[in-house]
């Protein structure tokens, strides 16, 4: 008997895509319940009964919440690609820079979104994006895991394509490729590669919605 694999989530989540952009990398199959967040399904309030929030990965009938969690419980428990190095050191700063977008890049960029693109709060964005620009410089490569998308490209998917979204929506730039020519970069290699490709909403889809969150211009 094979795997069973379900994701529950909803298609416009930065967060759900990120499982599936590592279940797409590790080409595991499996089946996409679409919750309704405002009415939510007795499953997920039996599987994450703690946060009652998307995504949650259940395989073979375990639970797991949280999506960078997720995304590591992923690359341990299927073979294929790797999502993080095996070196112990170089896994510690992988984390650390997935973690600094949790924490400090995607809220200075919802707080810019938010204020439509006040200088102030652009400022705030600027200096955290500067942070991802220099590893970025440091690496060298087409991602920042190199040539292989890696925990920290899949914890910045945000940046990649819901910014962009964000910014058509609203009018503004925050990510300048004049002040970011290596992170813009990034996000075309990183949207073009195909297991992250086939994992992301249409486009219009988020401009819609970024539209009516904040209002366009």
């Amino acid at each position: 008997m094979g795997d069973e694999v379900k994701l529950y989530g909803v298609d416009g989540s930065p967060f759900v895509c990120r499982v599936k952009i590592a279940l797409n990398l590790k080409q595991v199959k499996y089946d996409f319940y679409v919750e309704d967040l405002s009415n939510k399904s007795a499953d997920l309030l039996k599987y994450n009964p703690a946060h009652k929030k998307i995504p949650v990965l259940v395989h073979n009938e375990n639970p797991i919440s949280e999506s960078l969690v997720i995304v590591e419980y992923i690359d341990e428990a299927w073979k294929g690609v790797p999502i993080l190095p095996h070196d112990a050191y170089e896994k510690a700063q992988v984390r650390f820079w997935a973690k600094f977008n949790e924490d400090k890049c995607i809220p200075a960029l919802f707080k810019a979104i938010g204020s439509h693109g006040s200088e102030e709060a652009v400022a705030e964005a600027h200096e955290q994006l500067q942070f991802l620009e220099n590893e970025l410089n440091v690496k060298g490569g087409k991602f920042f895991g190199g040539d292989n998308v890696n925990l920290v490209d899949i914890s910045a998917s945000f940046i990649a394509f819901w910014l962009g979204a964000a910014e058509e929506a609203l009018g503004i730039k925050v990510l300048a490729k004049d002040k970011f020519p290596k992170l813009t970069e990034w996000c075309g290699n990183y949207i073009n590669c195909q297991p992250v490709k086939e994992s992301l909403p249409a486009r219009e889809i988020l401009v819609a919605f970024f539209k009516k969150r904040f209002g366009g211009n």
